[in-house]
């Protein structure tokens, strides 16, 4: 790929044209190596490394290409404004290969219109640090290889499952039992939460549409607080969640 199509890539629209996103910073990068399970799928990845880190790139022994660039044009390629001198240009993954059933036991989050890339890259760490779950992500939320989802995921995006597009109103075709967040719901800590295979956690500003759970026969649940104010970060709410589920 030439270095005006990479730089792009730092665009959603270039990124589902061209079919690459960016992995940029060491620790991405060997996150990146160890979720690679064949020879065949490394050689489809590009690492572009400036003239400092040519023998670290060298010595990681990845099986990835390598491309060793200026740092102008590293400076061009990177989305910080202090560019690390490597970055990884990768193929998009197929997400419409985890459209299947849960594995046993997997519990699934589903993110209605999540816009912040920060929340989502922090939902996407939490996750994979707990183990056990699937992210399902609805139509009109952020892209999670927007380069700063990416690097919030610190590395956690290579080790989860992940569903994009899919339609709050399809998911009855694939589970029976829903739960969502809401003030005036049963606490998170009783047993019953655990009774449940999706769990439904909505916008930032708009939380989740309460037509369309009472549509599915959602049941609410709260994290209590002390009452003092009437909201909590989504990716803080989503974590508390992800730690009760995990008892």
């Amino acid at each position: 790929m030439k270095l005006t199509d990479v730089k792009k890539l730092h665009q959603k629209k270039y990124r589902n044209q061209l079919g690459h996103y960016l992995v940029e910073g060491e620790h991405l990068i060997l996150e990146l190596q160890k979720a690679i399970s064949n020879p065949a799928e490394a050689q489809r990845i590009t690492l572009y490394v400036t003239e400092e880190h040519a023998d670290w790139a060298r010595q990681l022994g990845s099986g990835f290409r390598l491309e060793v660039v200026n740092d102008k044009q590293m400076a061009q390629l990177s989305d910080t404004q202090t560019p690390q001198g490597m970055l990884a240009c990768v193929p998009l993954p197929d997400l419409s290969a985890h459209q299947s059933a849960p594995q046993p036991g997997e519990k699934c989050i589903y993110l209605h219109e999540v816009q912040d890339p920060g929340n989502l890259g922090t939902i996407i760490r939490t996750l994979a640090w707990f183990g056990g779950f699937r992210l399902l992500l609805s139509p009109n939320s952020v892209d999670p290889f927007n380069p700063k989802v990416v690097r919030a995921s610190m590395g956690a995006i290579f080790h989860l499952p992940i569903e994009v597009d899919v339609a709050l109103a399809d998911l009855p075709q694939r589970f029976t039992r829903f739960a969502y967040l809401d003030l005036h719901g049963t606490p998170v800590n009783t047993p019953a939460f655990a009774d449940y295979d999706c769990y439904l956690f909505g916008n930032e500003a708009r939380g989740v549409p309460l037509a369309s759970v009472t549509a599915i026969n959602g049941n609410a649940f709260t994290i209590p607080g002390s009452g003092a104010i009437d909201s909590l970060n989504l990716a803080n709410s989503v974590g508390i969640c992800a730690y009760q589920l995990s008892l």
